[in-house]
């Protein structure tokens, strides 16, 4: 019980209230406007990232790591939010970043901006029911519209221009727009070398990025094939291996060794030269094994000692030790090999073949890649990004898996609307539009859905130093009069209006997948009217 009843030395009654500070609670509309507040002011973060002008943001973590990005996902998954509600807007972010790879700071900010004016809607008397009931009408109609505007890109593997222009879009504004057409060609041909165009499927477990500081980004390079990050066990080794069979073991080059735990006493020197002589013999039975199958290059999962190493060089036996389980596995899928568990299971047939196998040295430091060419199946290739320090090849990884998302949607679905804010404008009229026929109190919230869609085109135009309310007006205008839904924000300061002209692509499902997720989410959070929080902590 919460209260206890009692009396006093004269017997009057009275009643002790047990402390009620380790219980807070809000309900109704307080609740929902402090939830609104929230998922604002984390909206409002990662909004001077948006578009090709947008901010970065440098976020440094409990141990000193510095990340510099204007990745919406990046941003929301490294800020270190308490609040529910703000953590609900990074899952937003998440969602959309692990299912469409890009659009990630334009969803959040969508998000802010129509919980913006549902608080307005709020202040008004209107309930939120009513509220989440116009957004979800609005944001069909919405998703309907852009289905009207998007036009089909043609492409194909011999003819990649419509989907280097789309990557290009992606890429312009990340960190990487220096090197931009060369960034966005690499995502290109990354995507489609291991693409299934009949299933229209895209494998990312074939593409590896792999980083190396040092170099300036334009030394970015996509290799056909795999990079290791190692070097061969013995310096003595080659450098270069032409028409390489590769031995791809997962077992250790060393006698075999009981499971249970075990002890070995040696009390004469007799003993001492028998077992070295058994370990002789055993790593030679093992190096001729690999030698018989036809092998002339080994990739081991594991180490190996000095001996086996020195062995391995005298047999002419070029070896590659502690290879990662995703190389070994990346490698035996580009090489067409067969991991071998066992030396005794080793044949010709599981071998792995590749054209070359080359050691890359970079600079003056022992830094060693072993990158692996000409591979049996081109369907495995690896990004090699170089850049000046680690944050941009981190950042720059980043914005290559961003644009290589937005090509993988045109492979899945190659229809497209216009950016620069141009879908959003054209949803936004016809929104308005729809709403005048509408009846019911949900015309306000259409009218809202409309406004908060324009909060990207001023976002777009503030971020690049153009006077957002005249830029909404004039593209909005003239999208009405020349009923071109192409026009959008000139962010660049071309003196063209026309995205079409700019060549400013957006993947239909990407635009789709922001409309519905931040839909969504807002609706929820409109529904919560009762927040009850216990404090664990003493007082």
């Amino acid at each position: 019980m919460s209260a206890i009843y009692t009396t006093d030395e004269y017997g009057r009654p009275f009643i002790i209230v047990r402390e009620q500070d380790k219980k807070s609670r809000k309900s109704g509309i307080e609740a929902t406007k402090s939830h609104i507040m929230a998922a604002k002011t984390v909206a409002n973060i990662v909004r001077t990232s948006l578009g090709p002008r947008g901010l970065d943001k440098i976020l440094i973590s409990p141990d000193g790591d510095i990340t510099i990005s204007n990745d919406g996902a990046t941003i929301m998954s490294q800020m270190a939010i308490e609040n529910q509600i703000g953590k609900l807007l990074v899952e937003l972010s998440k969602s959309q970043d692990d299912e469409i790879g890009d659009g990630t700071t334009g969803i959040v900010v969508l998000a802010g901006a129509l919980l913006e004016q549902a608080e307005e809607l709020l202040d008004r008397g209107i309930h939120p029911i009513r509220i989440s009931d116009g957004f979800e009408r609005a944001c069909k109609i919405a998703v309907a519209h852009l289905d009207k505007v998007s036009d089909v890109i043609p492409w194909s593997k011999d003819d990649t221009s419509d989907l280097f222009k789309c990557a290009k879009t992606s890429l312009g504004s990340k960190i990487v727009n220096k090197c931009h057409d060369q960034f966005a060609q690499i995502a290109v041909d990354a995507i489609l070398a291991v693409a299934d165009l009949e299933r229209k499927d895209v494998d990312f477990e074939l593409i590896k990025v792999e980083g190396k500081v040092g170099g300036e980004l334009a030394d970015t390079a996509l290799v056909h094939g795999v990079i290791i990050d190692k070097d061969f066990s013995h310096p003595q080794m080659p450098k270069e291996i032409k028409d390489a069979k590769i031995a791809i073991l997962t077992c250790p080059f060393e006698p075999p060794k009981p499971k249970t735990k075990h002890k070995l006493e040696i009390t004469t020197v007799k003993e001492f030269e028998e077992l070295q002589k058994y370990e002789r013999e055993t790593f030679e039975t093992m190096v001729r094994q690999v030698k018989e199958c036809g092998a002339n290059v080994v990739a081991c999962q594991w180490g190996f000692d000095d001996e086996a190493n020195s062995l391995l060089l005298q047999h002419k036996l070029p070896a590659i030790r502690w290879v990662g389980g995703p190389e070994i596995e990346l490698l035996a899928i580009a090489t067409n090999g067969r991991i071998v568990p066992r030396f005794e299971d080793l044949s010709k047939e599981k071998l792995g073949s590749a054209g070359t196998i080359r050691e890359m040295c970079f600079g003056t430091t022992n830094d060693n890649m072993i990158v692996v060419e000409h591979c049996a199946n081109s369907k495995a290739v690896t990004v090699f990004v170089r850049g000046g320090n680690k944050m941009i090849v981190d950042e720059a990884k980043r914005s290559l898996h961003d644009a290589m998302c937005v090509v993988r949607n045109l492979v899945v679905d190659n229809r497209v609307v216009y950016g620069g804010a141009a879908a959003e404008i054209s949803c936004s009229i016809a929104v308005e539009k729809e709403a005048d026929q509408v009846s019911s109190i949900e015309q306000y919230a259409m009218r809202s859905f409309a406004r908060a869609l324009d909060v990207i085109p001023m976002t777009l135009a503030e971020n690049s130093g153009l006077p957002p309310i005249e830029t909404l007006s004039y593209v909005k205008s003239q999208q009405i009069k020349q009923g071109v839904w192409s026009l959008g924000v000139d962010c660049m300061d071309t003196g063209i209006n026309d995205m079409k002209e700019q060549f400013v692509f957006d993947p239909l499902i990407s635009k789709r997948q922001q409309f519905l997720l931040a839909t969504q989410l807002v609706k929820m959070i409109l529904k919560i009217d009762d927040v009850i929080v216990h404090r664990n902590d003493e007082q």
